[in-house]
């Protein structure tokens, strides 16, 4: 729901600035090379005033986000201007005026942040920024040797190494057309395609509301990569289905919350995973797409073979046959998000394009559609509205993935200049004996721990930056060391003592979180299972280069996921949930044993 001013100057000012930033992003597509210095702070610019000012709730909030936006905005602008001059100082400070600029963007960022997601991200970069300052007096092999002031804070603001590192640059160039495309999308009829086609495909099964929301939570998180979104979103009308059908509470809540948090594994989006995993990885986003597609797929079957167990206990009924759409809705609105994601294939796998020209065209393709409704009539105010929503909508959901990224950009830059992700690495080598299967259990156990205080997206960096190269030396591949980590960084959606999509869904339904939390842990056994899977069974990535042996794996993953999945719901007693449980865990990780 978007909030405008009721002032029609402000309101006209931030519906300006919402296309101006959608305008901006769609030409750096178009136009061609743009300097790092120069789109990176003008990225910056632009999400400050959406992140600090837009959504304030208080007058002294925005008051205050207004005074940090301006300093924010002038002190990127500085530098985008300046970027010819800074280029040539290779990250060195050489004045009080510059030392002041790089504070105020430093301290900008961590404000954005706080503001943007609340303090455990904002905290870890302040700690990281304290140890580069001071690391040198802390005695033992974590400490570093010390860098000049000028150089530390030099690398970190005017140059390509620490806010406009290339974490921003994904941001910037990729993650941000993708998150255009997805508002865009939203704004029109694809929502409601969604759900028709879901309610088509599935609602005449037993337990068939559940599987709705299953199918249309896939379908909505392909594209809004965000489980606090999708639960709101899909949430909204799929849990008043599921209560009018008598399911009970928790599972209903249960339900979204674990579908919702596979959008984030499922392609394109990823929840912005997926292109920070190209740009960290190397790996080319089709090759991304293609690793990523197995594994959410045996994800979402593990939910879908829960939802049978329950509806054979519970007696759960398929939706009622005056609540299903008719086939021309189903068409009509199926097109909707059926013609982008054609452009959108069709660009990245049939022309050859980038990821990011081809989401340009679908977002031009969904741009078209708003023009008409799912009763293919035209209307002029209707029209103006959906614009409306989609920029706007475009332009916060880019601001807080920007704030999280340029926030996440000082840990990793930090990282770098000091050499403390060296020694976390020798740290979590040592600390497993250099064997592969503890080192991954310590990574599992990190990665749940930090998931839990921030973003996946940003716990991803984090966790991965740190112990990705100690689990490459072990043996893994770069791509499969970075979804086993990207995976793992999800958990705490689900997960007490967090678990934020199962926040908002028992709040959504009126259940006992922890009651929710429970079902939902069982319902989403997969999250736990299929990242481990992913490294017995290296195949079951390798869908693109060796189709065969991935289905094969994949074969296999799924009926140890199916035979867990059904003891842990199914079985209803000790013994079998034991026996059905240990046998599924067998069959997918035999290969290790061997």
């Amino acid at each position: 729901m978007i909030n405008l001013p009721e002032n029609r100057f402000a309101a006209g000012f931030w519906i300006a600035l919402a296309v101006a930033l959608v305008a901006y992003h769609l030409a750096l597509v178009f136009s061609g090379l743009v300097p790092n210095l120069v789109s990176r702070p003008l990225h910056m610019a632009f999400i400050l005033p959406f992140a600090l000012v837009f959504d304030a709730g208080t007058r002294l909030r925005r008051i205050t986000g207004i005074a940090i936006a301006a300093l924010g905005v002038a002190a990127a602008l500085w530098v985008a201007w300046r970027s010819d001059m800074l280029i040539d100082q290779y990250g060195f400070i050489e004045n009080g005026f510059q030392l002041a600029v790089a504070i105020t963007l430093l301290l900008v960022v961590l404000e954005t942040a706080r503001r943007a997601i609340g303090w455990p991200l904002p905290l870890v970069a302040a700690l990281a920024l304290l140890y580069g300052l001071f690391g040198q007096y802390i005695p033992g092999e974590f400490g570093h040797s010390g860098t000049p002031t000028e150089s530390f804070f030099g690398t970190l603001t005017i140059a390509e190494g620490g806010i406009w590192g290339t974490l921003t640059g994904v941001s910037v160039n990729v993650v941000a057309i993708f998150v255009i495309f997805g508002a865009v999308l939203n704004a029109g009829e694809a929502g409601q395609g969604f759900m028709n086609l879901a309610a088509a495909a599935a609602g005449h099964l037993k337990g068939g509301a559940a599987k709705v929301s299953v199918l249309s939570s896939a379908l909505f998180g392909s594209i809004s990569g965000s489980a606090s979104a999708n639960v709101a979103s899909t949430g909204a009308i799929t849990l008043p289905a599921m209560t009018k059908l008598g399911y009970p509470k928790r599972l209903a809540a249960a339900v979204e919350a674990v579908a919702s948090s596979g959008g984030q594994i499922m392609p394109p989006l990823m929840g912005a995973g997926a292109f920070v995993m190209v740009e960290l990885t190397g790996v080319p986003y089709t090759e991304v797409m293609a690793a990523a597609a197995l594994p959410a797929m045996l994800y979402f079957l593990a939910v879908w073979v829960g939802i049978n167990a329950y509806a054979r206990r519970f007696e759960l009924r398929s939706v009622d046959l005056t609540d299903r759409p008719a086939r021309r809705d189903v068409a009509v609105t199926s097109l909707f998000f059926l013609v982008p994601f054609s452009v959108l294939l069709w660009g990245m796998f049939g022309s050859g394009f980038t990821p990011e020209y081809s989401a340009a065209l679908a977002i031009l393709a969904a741009a078209l559609l708003l023009l008409v409704n799912a009763q293919l009539t035209f209307r002029p105010r209707q029209i103006a509205e959906r614009a409306t929503l989609a920029v706007l909508n475009a332009a916060r959901q880019v601001s807080m993935i920007a704030a999280i990224i340029l926030c996440a950009s000082i840990v990793i830059g930090v990282l770098s200049i000091t050499g403390l992700g060296v020694k976390i690495t020798s740290v979590i080598l040592q600390g497993s004996g250099g064997l592969l299967w503890p080192s991954l259990l310590l990574t599992a156990l990190a990665c749940l721990v930090l998931g839990m205080e921030v973003p996946t997206t940003a716990a991803y960096v984090i966790c991965v930056s740190v112990a990705g190269p100690a689990l490459v030396e072990l043996g893994l591949a770069p791509l499969q060391a970075h979804l086993f980590v990207f995976w793992f960084a999800l958990l705490s959606t689900i997960t007490p003592p967090v678990c934020g999509a199962v926040f908002i869904a028992a709040g959504m339904i009126g259940e006992r979180w922890l009651k929710v939390a429970v079902t939902a842990m069982a319902l989403g056994v997969g999250l736990y299972v299929i990242p481990l899977g992913m490294i017995a069974n290296p195949y079951l990535i390798a869908l693109a280069e060796h189709p065969a042996l991935a289905i094969f794996a994949a074969i296999r993953v799924a009926l140890g996921l199916t035979l867990i999945s059904s003891g842990l719901i199914g079985a209803r007693r000790a013994v079998p949930t034991i026996a059905f449980c240990a046998a599924g865990l067998t069959i997918i990780f035999l290969p290790v044993w061997l």
